[in-house]
């Protein structure tokens, strides 16, 4: 009998300050289902946003997925620690002649008449800004911008929760940095070649992410790649209707940790948010395990997606009572 090969998925926190409550539901969600499913769990501390990660930062996100009772197979990649995987990658796109050097600042792009500026903060770079071809077929310099070239194109995206979707990423962000002047790879070419080297099957993330699965589909399929099935989950929100970040402190799991805020309550706030518990009471995260089959997350993203959840003070006083 020929043996199936292990699926493997990870835990990806950015060490840029304090993971918070909405965190460690996708956190969760995705260790319970790998933990069903007899899933290897391989942790990546993403950590290229070089400016922004503070000393200490590694250690104190290890220490929250621990708190919360989470575990990984084998020893955690540092994305910091070796570049060279990366470099490949960008060497290999440039061979392809894929992509360009952009010295143009986010002002410049945004007044491009044809760049608008979207909702979210990203403004599209289009291919009339682009440089004469042909384009170097290798890098020459490290340390500055590097665009891929995305075409007009829909890209189907996939989803084992939230089901098939349809994206075009060169009308909606337009040629993409992949390598940024800082000497390091922009997030979307560095999950790529991550999760190629880790063996990462299947991605379960947050749902603000969905638009950059087809960015990333696209990348690995320059680069050989096959990409992993996708898992997303809808987001947590705060009261404010803004999804949580990590600037809301009082939803820090650290802050919380350090009130006294038992592990086994935001373990069973996160169940009983995503519905795999009828009432919000403390719950092991071993105990999460029995009731995150793929069918479980699945209705649990389908229903939140249509009634986002909504983190309020009262989901805090709960977190807070010792009753």
């Amino acid at each position: 009998m020929t043996a199936h090969p292990t699926r493997v998925t990870r835990l990806a926190p950015t060490p840029s300050g304090a993971l918070h409550v909405g965190n460690a539901r996708t956190f969760l969600a995705t260790w319970a289902l790998a933990r069903h499913e007899a899933w290897r769990v391989v942790l990546r501390l993403e950590d290229l946003d070089l400016g922004r990660v503070r000393e200490g930062a590694h250690e104190a996100c290890v220490a929250d997925l621990r708190w919360l009772g989470l575990d990984w197979d084998g020893d955690p990649l540092v994305q910091s620690t070796e570049l060279a995987p990366y470099r490949a990658a960008l060497e290999r796109l440039a061979l392809q002649g894929l992509i360009f050097r952009c010295d143009r600042s986010r002002a410049e792009i945004r007044s491009a008449a044809s760049a608008p500026h979207a909702d979210d903060g990203e403004t599209r770079y289009p291919p009339e800004l682009r440089p004469h071809e042909p384009w170097p077929r290798s890098v020459e310099k490290w340390d500055a911008n590097h665009r891929l070239r995305v075409d007009r194109a829909v890209e189907a995206v996939v989803d084992e929760l939230l089901g098939q979707h349809a994206f075009d990423p060169g009308l909606e962000a337009g040629d993409l940095v992949v390598w940024t002047k800082l000497g390091v790879p922009a997030y979307q070419l560095a999950v790529v070649v991550d999760d190629a080297r880790q063996g990462v099957t299947d991605v379960v993330r947050g749902d603000d992410l969905l638009s950059s699965a087809a960015r990333q589909q696209l990348i690995a399929r320059h680069l050989g790649l096959t990409h992993a099935r996708w898992w997303h989950l809808p987001l947590v929100y705060g009261d404010d209707r803004k999804r949580l970040a990590k600037r809301n402190g009082a939803h820090g799991l650290a802050a919380l940790r350090d009130e006294g805020v038992a592990a086994e309550r935001i373990v069973g706030w996160c169940a009983w948010s995503l519905g795999l518990l009828p009432e919000p009471r403390p719950l092991g995260a071993r105990d999460l395990v029995a009731r995150s089959s793929p069918e479980a997350l699945r209705d649990a993203a389908l229903r939140t997606a249509r009634e986002p959840t909504v983190f309020d003070a009262n989901d805090l006083a709960w977190l807070r009572s010792v009753r």
